[in-house]
């Protein structure tokens, strides 16, 4: 069976245009839809610590950073943020899977007697927000394990880096 010219550009017209037209129509509707988009975001908060004392905080919102020194002390600051630092953290949030965490993904310290640290990690848009609590103790997928750690790490990171720029 020999197909002409004609009937080749039928068939591909026939299957491969209506698949493109849909692959746009799909990813044009996700994209227009994308719920966390940086250009709505609004705050970035975190608090972490042990479970009833989660006494070390940020929020962007307001730019206050409260934490625990080496000596235990409480110390309260205004820590703000650059565009560029908030940027980078929605960015790596987005890279590690964030908006598809599980909201509890909190540990079992009753059969251990442990305290491991708790962190609350929550990132506010204009129309939605996404809030995670996670235990440091927190049993599940590991790469779920370890994308909370490289968040928690980044957030930590980018603070400290921001506080040592304030201070000089």
């Amino acid at each position: 069976m020999v197909l002409t010219k004609g009937k080749r550009i039928f068939l591909g017209l026939s299957i491969v245009l209506p698949f493109l037209f849909y692959c746009i129509y799909y990813y044009g509707m996700m994209l227009k839809n994308a719920p966390y988009k940086y250009a709505e975001f609004e705050s970035l908060s975190i608090q972490y610590g042990e479970r009833d004392k989660l006494v070390n905080t940020y929020n962007s919102a307001t730019s206050q950073y409260e934490y625990l020194d080496r000596k235990d002390s409480l110390v309260k600051k205004k820590l703000q943020l650059s565009d560029a630092d908030l940027l980078y953290l929605h960015r790596k949030a987005a890279d590690l899977g964030f908006w598809d965490f599980p909201v509890n993904e909190t540990g079992d310290s009753v059969t251990t007697g442990a305290k491991p640290p708790r962190y609350i990690i929550e990132y506010k848009y204009q129309r939605k927000s996404k809030k995670v609590t996670y235990d440091a103790n927190f049993v599940g997928n590991q790469r779920l394990v370890d994308a909370n750690q490289r968040l928690v790490k980044e957030i930590l990171k980018v603070l400290a880096r921001a506080e040592a720029a304030q201070e000089k």
